[in-house]
């Protein structure tokens, strides 16, 4: 015969589910809840008030990104001519070299070439903005200079100070274009 209790002993009533009896009285959750409707004119001025506000968020961001790009592209105009001043320093680089062979009284036709044209060449470069760095008897700045080797530091030369300039280094407005090599100082 069945039975309305659940079946097994007292001690395996599961008392997490709740039974529902016959008879019980019952609450109705929805009944003791007021909802509050909202009025449907106050719900579109809720929903006005969140676009305009994520609106005003996707315009601050829109300018944000197009300073930004504005910011990169001047900066990419001002920089444009990096690359090639980089490797015109190398020509000028074998310029002096030769020059370096020659005669300081040398006045031949070739010397007076080379002179010409390391002396155009360099005001060219000046003219768009590529200056040498001074490096001797300075500071040693790791941002401008690289170190090829130091020797110990004397009177003249106290510590981290350069020596000599092995290579000349450049700058290209404001940036590095080529790092000078140079001798420092040191107490080691």
């Amino acid at each position: 015969m069945p039975s309305d209790e659940p079946a097994g002993s007292d001690d395996e009533i599961d008392d997490s589910v709740p039974v529902i009896e016959e008879g019980m009285d019952t609450i109705d959750l929805a009944d003791t809840i007021e909802e509050e409707e909202l009025d449907p004119l106050e719900q579109a001025n809720l929903r006005a008030e969140k676009a305009e506000k994520e609106i005003a968020y996707k315009d601050a961001e829109i300018q944000n990104v197009r300073k930004r790009l504005m910011a990169e592209k001047a900066e990419l105009i001002q920089y444009s001519g990096m690359g090639l001043a980089r490797r015109m320093l190398t020509v000028l680089a074998d310029v002096d070299r030769a020059l370096d062979n020659l005669d300081e009284n040398d006045t031949s036709a070739v010397a007076q070439g080379l002179r010409l044209l390391r002396n155009k060449m360099w005001h060219e470069l000046s003219a768009d903005g590529v200056v040498a760095i001074e490096a001797k008897g300075q500071d040693f700045d790791p941002a401008k200079m690289e170190a090829i080797t130091t020797i110990p530091s004397s009177d003249a030369f106290p510590p981290g100070k350069v020596v000599d300039v092995l290579e000349s280094g450049y700058m290209y407005k404001q940036r590095v274009l080529i790092a000078s090599r140079v001798v420092v100082a040191s107490d080691e």
